[in-house]
């Protein structure tokens, strides 16, 4: 099999450290997803019909970034991680245990949607030093949808 080199202006080694930190991205962002949705899917109490909807609007936007991403990591040159072992060792978002009241389901998504910002913005760094027009577009991207549900979700903790 012939492999053709990729020649887009950005070197391999730049390409590689991006293709990592999008690997992050991806492993956030999908570790976020499944939280979320197994929120929507377990969520009781009094404001039940709000975050239910609330859970599946985010998890929903959320599901379709992940192949904006991966895809992003194949243009670059780099396979993408594509299993839960692999998004369990490359995501900084921890996975919940049990069924947490719908408070606590808020704050972790809170959490969450902080943690993928905080990784997007690392990423956005690297793929600005490189030149990686595209990246830095798709993060930018990201980083506004994670700060408005980081906003909303914090919204329904104040008191």
């Amino acid at each position: 099999m012939i492999k053709h080199q990729i020649d887009i202006g950005i070197t391999e080694k730049d390409r590689k450290k991006v293709a990592e930190g999008l690997s992050r991205m991806l492993a956030d962002t999908y570790i976020l997803y499944l939280k979320t949705h197994n929120f929507h899917w377990n969520v009781t109490g009094p404001m039940f019909q709000t975050l239910h909807l609330m859970f599946m609007a985010q998890y929903t936007e959320t599901w379709n970034a992940v192949d904006l991403i991966a895809e992003r990591i194949r243009a670059l040159g780099y396979p993408a991680p594509g299993s839960y072992k692999e998004f369990a060792a490359l995501s900084s978002i921890k996975e919940s245990e049990g069924v947490p009241k719908a408070r606590e389901m808020i704050r972790q998504l809170l959490e969450g949607q902080e943690s993928v910002v905080r990784t997007a913005r690392s990423v956005l760094l690297i793929a600005d030093n490189a030149g990686d027009q595209p990246t830095v577009d798709l993060l930018s991207t990201r980083m506004e949808v994670h700060e408005k549900n980081a906003w909303m979700l914090r919204s329904l903790l104040e008191e």
